[in-house]
């Protein structure tokens, strides 16, 4: 029977915002080990080092442990990942090559330093870790560089394969049950835009180049899902003329056999042209895709479509699109993407005396909707659906809307004002249309003034984690506002809801049927 998602604000923590310096929280879920909060304390105007303040929290949001670390003069933080057992953050010296790893044992806190340096200088935009191997993907006078560093030994090594012109980093995954690194790159080359997956074995060793022309699909992104030892399926989104801008998305299957068993055995590499049973999906053979549009809009586009189809043209969409790692199902994995574009603003001011001169600069993101492909093993496409995100908007790029699954049945949750926006479907059916959930869990005569930077997590059985930063008033008080960094445990409780489909799946059955009337009378 459907469920109806009810979410309650259970827990709340609130941690003090210093206003003598400059904090950044970053918050990491655990599952039912917790979560781990990060807060980077610096003053932009000292020059003293940066301090990491670690805190570990149950899932009631009680204090398991709590540790500070400084960071070695002259060294900043670039970037941190999460392995199941470690957190791990980059530094680095900007003058220099050198590198430090901190990782920090995520049962009890206690940390370990590795310094070492880099083969060459470069600006690092990826890093992974897999076992006692760090990658670091970045660029070295505008060329790729991997490089992996070893924590056993404290060496650096390039892989092979990547420094050459017109090649630019796309993704770095690593595979910790085959001990595999992926190395996703997209090249230009007269026109022609390829996508290119090279394998690597945990030593380093280039053991499988897959090239996927992109003469009439250029690739724009690729994730990875393992199947088995043999085959994983690569899912992403293409353009049609070498642009961000996507077109639909795509599922392959690339067989690992012969490449991750033997190449990597004798070292050979194998290079493999692109799968024959690619298939692209175009968003306009999506049934739901444009259900974040209203409905007369959206109603003229399917007609305009449809037209367009009967005179044998294509239509070229501008939609960008931030894809999240696959999801596995029981039937295969389900695709979810964020669409977004980026937001100016403009600004005239007096030039030369003679009139006004526009400026015009980027000030974030706005997000337009989501949607999700529900796929087989051999990547057949089972259903698609949607969620519309309006009025949603973010400084910087990141994944607003997360997901928890129970059964059958898909939660889709997203943070805005303070309060969270849900919907519940079961593959292609909206169960349960979008509704909002207060976060709001104070004290007696207590009210939020403003929040800002509300992020949502997916947690662990159906829970959610919500923070962000709120100032907080009390009513018959002259005391200031408290500023905090607040941190919700969000409770989704499930109940029984009639199997009657929601206004929007009734709409989705009128334009399915308006689709097929349209074709036929042109």
């Amino acid at each position: 029977m459907p469920a109806l998602a009810q979410f309650e604000p259970s827990v709340r923590l609130e941690l003090p915002i210093s206003q003598n310096s400059e904090e950044f929280f970053d918050v990491t879920t655990l599952g039912t080990k917790g979560v781990l909060i990060n807060i980077r304390h610096g003053d932009y105007y000292s020059s003293a080092p940066t301090k990491f303040s670690f805190k570990r929290y149950d899932t009631d949001l009680k204090l398991l442990w709590a540790t500070d670390h400084k960071i070695d003069p002259f060294y900043e933080p670039v970037r941190s990942c999460r392995t199941e057992h470690y957190l791990y953050w980059l530094m680095k010296e900007t003058a220099n090559e050198k590198i430090a790893i901190l990782r920090v044992n995520l049962d009890d806190g206690s940390m370990e330093t590795f310094r070492g340096g880099l083969v060459t200088p470069m600006d690092i935009f990826h890093f992974k870790v897999l076992d006692n191997i760090a990658y670091l993907g970045g660029y070295y006078r505008s060329r790729p560089v991997v490089v992996s560093f070893s924590f056993f030994d404290l060496t650096s090594k390039v892989l092979p394969g990547l420094y050459s012109n017109h090649i630019q980093l796309n993704d770095i995954e690593v595979d910790e049950q085959r001990r595999l690194v992926h190395v996703m790159t997209d090249a230009t080359h007269q026109r022609n835009c390829e996508f290119t997956v090279r394998t690597y074995s945990y030593e380093g060793k280039l053991i499988r180049t897959v090239n996927l022309d992109g003469k009439e699909h250029s690739l724009i992104s690729g994730k990875l899902l393992p199947l088995n030892d043999e085959e994983s399926l690569l899912v992403g989104n293409y353009s049609n003329d070498c642009t961000p801008y996507s077109q639909g998305v795509y599922i392959t299957r690339i067989r690992n056999s012969a490449a991750t068993t033997g190449a990597s055995a004798t070292g050979e590499n194998m290079t493999i042209t692109a799968p024959e049973d690619t298939r692209y999906i175009d968003f306009s053979e999506l049934r739901n895709f444009f259900n974040y549009m209203k409905p007369k809009r959206q109603q003229k586009m399917i007609e305009r479509l449809a037209r367009r189809k009967d005179q044998g043209k294509d239509t070229k969409f501008r939609y960008r699109l931030l894809v999240h790692d696959l999801v596995p199902t029981e039937e295969g994995l389900m695709l979810i993407a964020e669409v977004y574009y980026p937001q100016y603003r403009g600004s005239a001011y007096p030039y030369m005396g003679s009139g006004r001169s526009f400026d015009r600069y980027q000030e974030g993101y706005r997000y337009t909707h989501a949607f999700l492909c529900g796929f087989d093993k051999k990547g057949k496409l089972l259903w698609d659906n949607s969620l519309p995100i309006p009025d949603l908007s973010s400084y910087d790029l990141h994944q607003m809307v997360q997901v928890s699954r129970h059964g059958n049945t898909t939660v889709l949750a997203y943070p805005h004002d303070g309060e969270i926006n849900a919907e519940v479907i079961q593959g292609a059916k909206v169960v349960r249309e979008q509704e909002k959930y207060s976060l709001k869990k104070l004290g007696d005569n207590e009210k939020v003034v403003y929040s800002e930077n509300d992020q949502l997590e997916a947690w662990y059985d159906g829970h959610f984690l919500a923070c962000g930063f709120q100032k907080i008033s009390t009513d018959r008080s002259l005391a200031p506002p408290r500023e905090v960094f607040y941190i919700n445990k969000v409770t989704r409780s499930l109940k029984d809801l009639d199997a009657r489909p929601s206004d929007r799946s009734a709409n989705q059955d009128e334009t399915d049927t308006t689709r097929k009337t349209s074709g036929s009378k042109q």
